[in-house]
């Protein structure tokens, strides 16, 4: 947190843009983390709570734009390019782009809330060559949603942030395992 503080502190809302849109690319950065400690810093009014979440969700549709950008140009082809992937990975695209199309484009706002699932959703809807408007109708939303909550989590807790935080990862497994559960009943009944 001292890092991410000091960070903060000398490049302001720079370092809350790009740390997001290169969080949503490539490394996994501590998105979440560093949301929540910009909503703490406007707490303590050295941010404006409304540009913080402006800025984190440019940074957040930037980043998710050029993994759906990436997804589209690049990956097919190195998927294409390279034998082992092409042996793995090419017989399965059809079937990919056939689920994205029906079901996959709601993992896009949703995997904004999984660490690691949004760092893969918008490159799988590029590669399976979902249409831009479809991806960006679903993903910029529930990015939208996904910078408020966190950063308004961080503004309205502001130095009670220690107490929740031990808790967090409590509280993520419960959501995670409950949305999972609603899933595999909504499935179910489908079938049914």
């Amino acid at each position: 947190m001292e890092h991410i503080d000091q960070f903060l502190a000398n490049y302001g809302y720079f370092a809350i843009f790009g740390l997001l849109m290169l969080g949503i690319v490539g490394p996994l950065i501590p998105d979440e983390t560093i949301l929540v400690f910009a909503g703490i810093l406007a707490h303590q009014g050295r941010f404006d709570v409304r540009t913080t979440i402006a800025v984190a969700f440019a940074g957040s549709v930037c980043g998710i734009t050029l993994s759906y950008t990436l997804g589209r140009t690049g990956a097919v082809y190195v998927l294409e390019r390279f034998g082992p992937w092409r042996r793995h990975a090419m017989p399965h695209l059809p079937k990919a782009k056939e689920w994205f199309g029906r079901f996959g484009k709601w993992t896009l706002p949703l995997g904004y809330f999984v660490a690691g699932v949004r760092h893969f959703t918008a490159l799988v809807a590029g590669m399976t060559c979902l249409p831009f408007r479809t991806f960006a109708l679903y993903a910029w939303p529930g990015g939208l949603v996904w910078v408020t909550v966190f950063v308004l989590l961080g503004y309205f807790l502001g130095e009670q942030w220690h107490t929740v935080a031990a808790n967090l990862d409590t509280a993520a497994i419960i959501v995670a395992v409950l949305l999972a559960a609603g899933g595999v009943v909504w499935w179910w009944r489908s079938r049914r």
